[in-house]
Formats: structure tokens, sequence, C-alpha cells
């Protein structure tokens, strides 16, 4: 490692965080006034897959020829048992953190909440930010917040700690759900910094992702009530749909253990 990379290093949490911010503020801009039309939508989907592409074989190759211990760190995707346990462990997950989000905010005050209802139109663009929120979104931040931030630093207590930071500023990023996305980002990372790979991350990411988007779907078609808060901003379903996601943990749980086994 040459000296200057060496002496730049405790600044690549920053040059992180200035990273994706620009990316995802170029992401936001077709849909920056409100109108979630498709076309919007599917310019915000172009300009996100390029700004992954742009992660992918531009910023993190070039982290890797700085900083070669960024290497232990994997891009492989999983198994497909992996993905689909992963995948299925993400309901219970947002569940529990969700309701994590609720106790916190009783500590300091009452929390006013209301059953979500959605208009088909409202539902209409639901689903179509849904498209980026659980396709694409997951992919860049956790590339941004993640895989560029923690691989760089050597020490196990010195990653620990860039894991957390990144998971506070992560959720300065989403301000009306500062908490949550604290709490979503600290979970996050701690499951890349255990595996080293960022594929697991990026997959609870978009399973929590999609299952709120789901939310809203089984609302509107009267499957089941979940009650949200705006401010701070979370879910809490009834309890048809936490009895389903626990059984789909269980299931998520034995599909990863049989593709762990495999390795």
């Amino acid at each position: 490692m040459s000296k200057a990379a060496n002496i730049l290093k405790p600044l690549v949490p920053v040059f992180s965080v200035c990273y994706g911010l620009a990316l995802i503020y170029l992401t936001a801009l077709p849909t920056a006034d409100g109108d979630g039309s498709f076309p919007n939508e599917a310019a915000g989907w172009i300009i996100t897959l390029g700004a992954i592409l742009l992660t992918l074989f531009v910023a993190i190759p070039l982290q890797r020829k700085i900083y070669p211990e960024s290497r232990q760190f994997s891009l492989k995707i999983p198994s497909l048992p992996e993905v689909a346990g992963v995948l299925l462990l993400a309901p219970s997950v947002l569940l529990l953190k969700e309701m994590l989000v609720y106790g916190i905010t009783l500590l300091d005050h009452p929390v006013q909440t209301e059953l979500l209802t959605s208009t088909a139109d409202e539902m209409r663009e639901d689903l179509l930010a849904g498209v980026h929120a659980v396709f694409l979104a997951p992919v860049l931040e956790e590339l941004c917040f993640r895989h560029l931030s923690i691989p760089p630093f050597r020490r196990f207590g010195t990653r620990l700690f860039v894991c957390v930071l990144m998971a506070v500023l992560f959720g300065f990023l989403h301000v009306r759900n500062f908490v949550g996305a604290s709490v979503g980002g600290l979970l996050y990372g701690l499951v890349f910094l255990f595996s080293k790979n960022i594929w697991y991350a990026i997959l609870l990411h978009a399973g929590g992702n999609l299952t709120g988007t789901l939310y809203g779907v089984f609302s509107f078609l009267g499957l089941g009530e979940v009650q949200a808060s705006e401010f701070p901003a979370f879910f809490i379903p009834d309890y048809k749909i936490a009895i389903a996601s626990a059984v789909l943990a269980v299931i998520g749980v034995l599909l990863l253990v049989k593709g762990l086994k495999k390795h």
C-alpha cells in the first residue's frame, strides 16, 4: 500500500458517503418533482443501473487495487437456496425491526398510527416505485455504504466501528425513517462483515423493501391490516401477516442451512 493511500484510509467512509449520495441524488432527479409516472420511474431505473455498473466495474476494482485487503470480501452471488432463504427471512427481520423502532419511539413520546390505505392510483405509483426499491436501490446502497467503506480496514474492531458509523449516516439519508434505517443499516453491515459477501446484505435489504411494498398490496386487497406511522416511518402488520412471516422464516432458515452446507 502506498503511503498516500495509508494516510487517506481514515477518510474512506467519507469518500464512500459522498460518492453514494452523489449517485443517489442523480437517481432521484427524474422523480424529484413528485411525478411518479412510468417514464420518470423508468428514467430513474436506467440511471440507477448505470450507477451500479459504475460502482461494480470502476469504483470497486479501484478500491481493490488501492487496498488489496478488500479482496477478502466477495462479490460472488450465493446459491439459489441461499438466495431464497435470505429473502424468506426478510419479512420477519423487517417485522422485528419495525417493532423495535416502535418501542424506541414510545420511550420518548406516544406514536400515532393509522390504517394503511391506498387508492388505485396510489397503489400503481407505489408498485412502480417498488421496482426501484426492491431490485435497484438495495444494490446501489449496499455497494456504496457497506462494500466501499468497510473492506479497506484490516482490524475487526475498526471494521465494526465503520459499520456502525455508516449505519448512522445511512439513517440520516432516510430522514423520516432515521431510527429504522440506522437499525437496518447496522444489520446489513453486520451481515456483510461476518459473511464477507455483500450479496447477503443486498438480499436482506431487498427482501425488506419487497415486504414493505407487499404490505400496501395486502392492505389494498383486504388480505390483512397494516398500521402505519408517518414520523417515524414504520409499519406494524396484523397477526395474520406476522404468522405468515414466521412460517416463511422457518422455511428460509432451512433453505439457508441447506445452501451453506454445500460450501
